[in-house]
């Protein structure tokens, strides 16, 4: 059957991360959760201890905001690899760049972050999981950044469906399978 890629998508606090967590956590395989939260302030720093307490104490964390496709591969192998979240990573490479941002210059460092982790995944021997908000069901954000945020977030969530072998999609702490072995797509 071989090794798959898997991408969970859902609104804020629809379960995805918990949902992603019960995936993977099947002792005695390795897993790598990687988290590309940064705390840049002291609600996000309660949130990121929040997640830390929720994962079991013997999987490895691997930090990293950027560059996260390089930062897995030079990790240790394990069983299972799970990213958490596209969403901050998005969030992290637009803060990353010169402003103004223009929008070519965003879609472009994002697409180079996807290619890495694409990458990673290809060379690697571990199964993935993936997890991203899904921000399309909400309102037109006010702010022109947040609207250029929701839009490159958007397309990358739809590259990276195009790229997974399965796509799961939570409402409400319930999973919904729209792509993958008996989805009807």
């Amino acid at each position: 059957m071989g090794k798959k890629l898997t991408l969970i998508l859902g609104g804020a606090r629809s379960g995805k991360s918990s949902y992603a967590q019960q995936m993977v956590d099947r002792p005695p395989e390795s897993v790598l959760y990687v988290a590309t939260a940064t705390a840049g302030d002291e609600e996000m720093a309660e949130r990121i201890a929040a997640h830390q307490a929720n994962r079991p104490a013997h999987w490895c964390t691997l930090e990293a905001p950027l560059k996260v496709g390089k930062a897995i591969q030079d990790a240790e192998p394990t069983h299972w690899v799970l990213v958490d979240c596209i969403t901050l990573l998005a969030n992290n490479v637009l803060f990353s760049l010169p402003e103004p941002v223009k929008e070519p210059d965003y879609q472009s460092a994002m697409n180079g972050e996807l290619d890495e982790l694409l990458y990673a995944y290809q060379c690697s021997p571990a199964e993935w999981v993936l997890v991203s908000n899904e921000v399309g069901l909400g309102l037109v954000p006010e702010y022109p950044l947040a609207r250029l945020y929701r839009d490159v977030l958007g397309k990358s969530n739809q590259r990276l469906a195009q790229a997974v072998d399965t796509v799961i999609f939570m409402v409400a702490g319930l999973p919904m399978q729209v792509k993958g072995p008996g989805s009807h797509r």
